[in-house]
């Protein structure tokens, strides 16, 4: 099966590179491995705090090169994010609704990457903090793009890890 995504590798460096932008593909079991590990040290609320600073910036960076490799616009920057974030292994992500002017979006999310890489059972709570800045930075790119400067932030209202729910679930709002 061909990729959803195009992957070049450098012939001289034997870098990675998707739209342009440089990757690193490692086996999921290697990457959850260093999460859990990280959040076991740090404790996950300081471990979440981090990734949402980290992950918002970077889901800003990635649009703003995306919209430019791609010539996208507005919210449609958006749904191009959800869409290659779907196309990489963390999950399938569905838009239920976004509003660019008031920014408020809900996702959906079946199939997490921390979710599936977790032991028979579950974990008996939420597992999915890692995409939560994902979404506002992603958003506030969007607005920024239409001159509404404003902070943004996202909470895990349901997670398929807590064994209540079948798929994680985010909303994102400003932030009060």
């Amino acid at each position: 099966m061909k990729p959803a995504v195009p992957i070049e590798v450098d012939a001289t460096t034997g870098v990675w590179t998707v739209d342009a932008m440089p990757m690193i593909l490692v086996p999921r079991h290697f990457f959850l491995n260093n999460h859990w590990e990280i959040e076991a040290a740090l404790g996950a609320q300081a471990y979440a705090e981090m990734l949402f600073r980290a992950g918002h910036r970077s889901a800003y960076v990635w649009c703003e090169r995306e919209a430019a490799t791609h010539g996208l616009k507005g919210v449609a920057v958006f749904h191009h994010y959800m869409k290659r974030l779907s196309q990489r292994g963390w999950g399938r992500f569905q838009v239920q609704a976004v509003d660019e002017a008031a920014g408020t979006a809900s996702i959906r999310i079946d199939n997490s990457a921390f979710v599936e890489g977790m032991p028979a059972g579950g974990a008996g709570r939420k597992l999915c903090y890692m995409f939560r800045g994902w979404f506002p930075g992603s958003l506030e790119y969007v607005g920024a793009t239409s001159g509404l400067r404003r902070t943004l932030t996202a909470e895990e209202t349901a997670c398929a890890g807590n064994g209540e729910h079948d798929h994680c679930t985010f909303e994102v709002r400003p932030l009060a």
